[in-house]
């Protein structure tokens, strides 16, 4: 992984602010890899999430409690207990052709919720090296988002952040 947003995330924890990102989409989108990859810079095997994992990530100076909420179809209900205060949404789509159309509509819900109505929005198009999965394009065309990288979406949110401060 190259230096980029992750050169100094861990390094420093002078002027921080804890701020609130959950990390939303469907079951088996890659939503626990992501929060890994924030925390411990590389990506790590996981397992399904049933109810939720948080983790304290720093990054440029802002202290993030970062929940990675489970996405099966019984607990997506149950995001909306976690939208007060919450600062950011990363929202994660395993570029899955048969289910665009259920992660689209759990993403035009969740931005019609009030709470979230001050938050900032990232979308990661995930698992593009699998074989069917929808190009980065296709998925900004279908959930009507513009692709970035990771690490360039990561800094836009920070630098994001640090502005409304």
């Amino acid at each position: 992984m190259g230096m980029g947003v992750h050169h100094g995330c861990l390094s420093s924890l002078f002027g921080t602010r804890e701020l609130t990102i959950l990390i939303l989409g469907l079951d088996g989108a890659g939503k626990t890899t992501i929060l890994y990859r924030l925390q411990v810079e590389e990506v790590v095997t996981t397992i399904p999430t049933i109810g939720f994992n948080v983790e304290t990530v720093t990054c440029k100076n802002l202290k993030f409690k970062v929940w990675d909420l489970g996405g099966q179809t019984s607990i997506r209900p149950y995001w909306r207990c976690y939208y007060s205060n919450t600062d950011a949404v990363i929202y994660v789509d395993s570029c899955d052709r048969d289910r665009i159309g259920i992660s689209k509509s759990e993403l035009v819900a969740m931005l019609e919720e009030e709470e979230l109505r001050k938050a900032i929005l990232v979308v990661f198009a995930n698992k593009q090296d699998m074989e069917q999965a929808m190009t980065p394009s296709e998925m900004a065309d279908s959930l009507g988002n513009k692709g970035t990288g990771f690490d360039e979406a990561m800094e836009w949110l920070v630098e994001t952040l640090k502005s409304r401060q």
